[in-house]
C-alpha cells in the first residue's frame, strides 16, 4: 500500500478547488498526472465518469470512494482528500468529507487489487475513519492508509483487523465457516449439526446447543475494486453482530476463490449482494435468497440478513437461484415496465452480433457476386476456387446461416433475461417456432416473453428437496419447452404471422408523404437518447426487417443508420468550425467523433450529451428527422445492418443517401452552434464562479463515455 498513496496525493483541504464530485475527481487526479500515475487527465476522468454513471459511489458515513480501471493509469494509485464542507457523491445519509480516488490500470495484477480491496475493507472500521478526520497533516494520512503506525500514535490500527478475534481473512478470501466466535463450544469448529448426542455441547446448559444459522454471500460490483469487498465486511460485522456463520465469496477484479461446496450445502441461506451477474449461480440453486444490489450490502447488512432468516423460516425455496443478471442491473423495486425493457434489451444486446455478422455477409455477398447471388447453389455442392461468384456466394450462405439465428437469440436471450439459463432452452425452441411459422421479429418477441413468463411459473412452484437437482436441466427445459411450443404453434404463433404480414405488406406499400413521416419518427428516436433503449427499439424494428427483406424494409433500415450517424458527425463539425464553443476534452472527442459517426455508432455524441443534454439532444435530433425523412423520401435502401459510410457502395441511391446525412448533420451542428452561442452569451455566463468562463465550467464535467 505504501506505493498507493503518499504525502504528494493527500489534499486535507479540498474544498479550496472543489465543491461538485467531478471537480474533486479532477482535483486529485491533477495529483496523479503530477506523480506520473495517470498519462492522461481527462481520459481518465471520463473513465471515472463512466463508472459513476453505472452507480453513485457515495457510501454512508461520510464516504466517497470514485474508482475506475482505466488504460491510462500507469500503476496502481490510490489518492486522498478531505472536505470540511462535505461533497455529494450520491449516498443516502448526505454529503462524504473523506473522498478515497483509486486508479487501477486496465490489466492490473491480483496482488494490487487485493491491496487495493484491504481498503475498502478498512472503511467499514471507524475507529480507521475517525483517526483520518483527525490527522493533522499529509503525511500522517497517508501514513494512516498505508498502516505505517509509528508515523500515528494514538490513531488505531488502520492497516490491521478491527478488533475483534473473529476477524476475516485479508482480500475477502474467507474460508469455510469451519468456527469463529459464533461457534465457541464446538471442537475444532466442524460445522456438523447432526453429530451424535450433546456432549460436544458442554457450554450450553443442560442440553444440546442450537446451530448456528449458516450464510453465504456473493458480492460483485461492475469494476471488482471497492464496492465488493466493503459490501463483504459490512454483511460479516452484522453477522457477528446477529450470532450468524457468514462465510463470504468476493467476486472481484482479481477473480475469485469459490467457496467450498459443502459450506454452500451446509448452508440454510444465500445472500447475493451485486451487480454483474453472479459467476457459477447455478452452485446456491435450492436455498432461500435474498436478491440485491451491492450497494444494500453495504447500507444495510441487519436487514438483509433478517430477511432470508424469514424465508429460511417460512420454507421460501427457488430452484433456481434468484432473479436475472438483467434484474440485477437495477433495484429491486423496478416497475414492470422497466423490467420489460431490460428484458427486452438483453435479447437484442445479444441478437446484435448475430445481425452484424449476417448482415454484413450478406451484403459482400451482393457487392461482389451481384444481386442474383440469392439464387446461387449451395457451395458444399459447387464451389469453384478460381470463381468470384463462388466466393460472393460462400459469404452470402455463411451471412444467410448467421441470421437465421437472428430471431431464436433474440427469443432466448429475453427469456434468460427474465429467467436467467434455465428460460433459454424454451427460448430458443419458442424463436425456432416463429421462425417456421413466419412469425418473424414479433413472433420471437414473443416467444422469449413466453418462455420466460412460463419458467418463472415453473420456479415458484415448491418441490421436494430430491428433486431439485434435475430441475434445472431435465424437468424445467422439459415442462416450459413443450408448453412454449404449444402456444407458438397453436394458439398466439399465427395472429402473430398474420400481424407480421400485415407489418410487411404496410412497408412495402410505403410512398409520397407516409414514408416521409415513419422516417422523421425513426430518425428521431435514434437521436433522441444515443444509443439507449429508444434508439435502440428503432435499430430492432429496421433489423426485424431484414430478416425476410422487402423494399419497405430496406427502406426502413436505410433511414435509420443514417439518422444514427449523424449526432456524432454534427458534434464533430461543430468542435471544428466553433471549438471556442466547447472544452478542450470536447474538441478532443470530437476528433474521435467523425470516426465513430462514419462507422453508424451513435454513442459517439454521449460525451457531449453528458456535458450539455438541454442543447446537444435537441440539435441532434432535429438533424436526425430531417436525414431520416430525406433518406426514404430519396427511396435510398440498404441491405447491410450495419457499417455506417463504408457500406454505402451497398446503398440503394447512395449519392442521394449521402445528401439525407449531409443535410442532417448540416442542420444538427447549426442548432447545437446556436444553442451553445445563446448559452455563453446569456446569463448562464455569470453564474459561473469568478474567474471562471463558461468553457472552464463545462470542463468540470467529465464526459460518460
Amino acid at each position: 500500500m505504501s506505493e498507493m498513496i503518499t504525502a504528494e496525493l493527500v489534499d486535507l483541504e479540498i474544498d479550496r478547488s472543489a465543491g461538485t464530485k467531478e471537480a474533486a475527481a479532477r482535483a486529485l487526479a491533477e495529483r496523479m498526472v503530477a506523480l506520473g500515475r495517470v498519462t492522461d487527465l481527462d481520459g481518465f476522468l471520463a473513465d471515472v465518469a463512466a463508472r459513476e454513471a453505472q452507480m453513485p459511489t457515495g457510501l454512508d458515513g461520510g464516504i466517497g470512494i470514485p474508482h475506475c480501471r482505466s488504460a491510462h493509469v500507469t500503476e496502481p494509485t490510490l489518492a486522498f482528500g478531505r472536505s470540511a464542507d462535505g461533497i455529494d457523491f450520491g449516498a443516502p445519509d448526505g454529503p462524504a468529507d473523506l473522498i478515497f480516488l483509486i486508479a487501477a490500470p486496465a490489466g492490473a495484477d491480483d496482488a494490487h487489487l487485493t491491496i487495493l480491496s484491504s481498503l475498502a475493507r478498512q472503511l467499514m472500521d471507524t475507529e480507521f475513519t475517525d483517526a483520518l478526520r483527525a490527522a493533522s497533516d499529509p503525511a500522517s494520512a497517508a501514513a494512516l492508509i498505508t498502516g505505517d503506525t509509528a508515523a500515528t500514535p494514538g490513531a488505531g490500527q488502520p492497516s490491521q483487523e478491527a478488533p475483534g478475534e473473529e476477524a476475516p481473512a485479508s482480500g475477502g478470501e474467507e474460508p469455510p465457516a469451519s468456527g469463529g466466535a459464533e461457534t465457541p463450544a464446538s471442537s475444532g469448529g466442524a460445522e456438523t449439526p447432526a453429530s451424535s448426542g450433546g456432549e460436544e455441547t458442554p457450554a450450553s446448559s443442560g442440553g444440546e446447543e442450537t446451530p448456528a444459522f449458516r450464510i453465504v454471500a456473493v458480492t460483485s460490483c461492475p469494476t471488482g475494486i471497492a464496492h465488493t469487498y466493503m459490501a463483504a465486511e459490512s454483511l460479516e460485522n452484522a453477522a457477528r453482530e446477529a450470532d450468524v456463520e457468514l462465510t463470504v465469496e468476493t467476486q472481484g477484479s482479481a477473480g475469485f476463490t469459490r467457496v467450498d461446496p459443502a459450506v454452500i450445502a451446509a448452508a440454510d441461506a444465500v445472500i447475493f449482494a451485486h451487480d454483474v451477474p453472479v459467476r457459477e449461480k447455478d452452485r446456491f440453486a435450492g436455498k432461500p435468497t435474498v436478491d440485491v444490489g451491492v450497494k444494500a450490502g453495504i447500507s444495510r447488512p441487519a436487514e438483509l440478513i433478517a430477511e432470508v432468516r424469514a424465508k429460511a423460516a417460512r420454507g421460501e425455496t427457488t430452484a433456481d437461484a434468484g432473479p436475472s443478471p438483467v434484474d440485477n442491473a437495477g433495484d429491486s423495486e423496478d416497475g414492470y415496465g422497466t423490467k420489460l425493457r431490460k428484458w427486452l434489451m438483453s435479447g437484442v444486446s445479444y441478437m446484435v452480433p448475430f445481425v452484424a455478422a449476417g448482415g454484413l455477409l450478406i451484403a459482400l455477398g451482393f457487392a461482389i457476386g451481384g444481386w442474383k447471388i440469392d439464387k446461387a447453389p449451395s457451395v458444399a455442392e459447387h464451389f469453384v476456387w478460381t470463381d468470384t461468384t463462388s466466393w460472393a456466394a460462400l459469404l452470402f450462405q455463411i451471412g444467410g446461416l448467421a441470421f437465421a439465428f437472428l430471431v431464436p437469440v433474440l427469443a432466448g436471450y429475453i427469456a434468460y433475461g427474465m429467467a436467467d439459463r434455465p428460460g433459454l432452452v424454451p427460448g430458443f425452441v419458442g424463436g425456432s417456432v416463429a421462425v417456421t411459422i413466419n412469425a418473424g421479429f414479433l413472433g420471437g418477441l414473443a416467444a422469449g416473453l413466453i418462455a420466460g413468463a412460463v419458467v418463472m411459473g415453473i420456479q415458484r412452484v415448491k418441490i421436494p428437496a430430491v428433486l431439485r437437482g434435475i430441475m434445472p436441466v431435465v424437468v424445467i427445459p422439459l415442462i416450459s419447452s413443450a408448453v412454449v411450443g404449444f402456444l407458438m404453434f397453436l394458439v398466439v404463433g399465427k395472429p402473430i404471422a398474420e400481424l407480421q404480414s400485415a407489418l410487411t405488406d404496410w412497408l412495402e406499400g410505403l410512398s409520397g408523404a407516409n414514408a416521409v413521416i415513419l422516417g422523421v419518427i425513426l430518425g428521431l428516436m435514434m437521436c433522441f437518447d444515443l444509443g439507449g433503449p429508444l434508439n435502440k427499439v428503432a435499430y430492432a424494428f429496421a433489423v426485424g426487417g431484414l430478416a425476410n427483406p422487402t423494399e419497405g424494409s430496406l427502406k426502413v433500415m436505410a433511414a435509420v443508420m443514417a439518422a444514427g450517424m449523424v449526432p456524432p458527425l454534427a458534434m464533430a463539425l461543430a468542435t471544428t468550425v466553433r471549438g471556442r464553443l466547447f472544452t478542450k476534452t470536447e474538441r478532443e472527442n470530437g476528433k474521435a467523433a467523425w470516426f465513430l459517426g462514419a462507422s453508424f455508432i451513435t454513442e459517439g455524441a454521449i460525451p457531449f450529451a453528458a456535458a450539455d443534454p438541454l442543447r446537444v439532444i435537441p440539435a441532434s435530433m432535429a438533424g436526425g428527422a430531417v436525414t431520416g425523412a430525406l433518406s426514404m423520401a430519396f427511396d435510398c435502401t440498404l441491405r447491410a445492418p450495419h457499417g455506417g459510410i463504408f457500406v454505402v457502395p451497398l446503398i440503394g441511391q447512395p449519392l442521394l443517401y449521402l445528401v439525407a446525412i449531409v443535410a442532417g448533420v448540416a442542420v444538427s451542428t447549426v442548432a447545437v452552434i446556436l444553442l451553445k452561442g445563446t448559452r455563453k452569451t446569456g446569463s448562464s455566463q455569470d453564474s459561473a464562479p469568478a474567474g471562471e468562463t463558461v468553457t472552464d465550467k463545462d470542463k468540470r464535467v467529465p464526459a460518460a463515455v
